[in-house]
């Protein structure tokens, strides 16, 4: 009989540089060259947050021949003339929760959800429903009296 201690959890750690906190939420840390101390690198949502804002970090920290995660997905970072503690946190925090932002809003997306006419996710659409493209570009006028959209009010 394996204790909790003992037992591996199925891909706890995807990703260098990351950890998974108790209640689900991902965490990045680097430790600095030659030093004791760590740079907290931010809480996340998904891992790949977390590893993007790691791999920015290392990236500033230990340059072009660092081990990353995303090797490819580094090219656009641009440069930073402050490589302080500070400043690599600050670079990595914004990149990780672009990332975030970003695949938060795509698992949202790509995951069915009822819309009241069906299940939304590409199977059972109905149109006009959640998931159609337009229905967050029609911006109401809060302000204005909103009109009887059928026949059925005409008297």
């Amino acid at each position: 009989m394996e204790t909790g201690s003992t037992k591996k959890r199925g891909n706890e750690k995807p990703y260098k540089g990351i950890r998974m906190r108790k209640w689900g939420k991902w965490v990045a840390e680097i430790r600095e060259p030659n030093k004791r101390s760590r740079i907290w690198l931010g809480s996340y949502t998904t891992p790949v947050a977390a590893a993007r804002a790691y791999d920015t970090a290392v990236y500033y920290l230990r340059g072009p021949t660092a081990r990353l995660n995303f090797p490819d997905l580094l090219l656009g970072e641009g440069r930073l003339s402050d490589l302080s503690a500070a400043s690599i946190r600050k670079k990595a925090i914004e990149v990780g929760a672009r990332v975030d932002a970003l695949e938060t809003t795509l698992r949202r997306t790509s995951q069915p959800h009822n819309n009241g006419g069906g299940v939304c996710g590409g199977v059972n659409h109905t149109k006009g429903g959640c998931c159609d493209g337009d229905w967050f570009d029609e911006k109401p006028d809060l302000n204005k009296k909103p009109e009887p959209e059928g026949s059925d009010w005409d008297e």
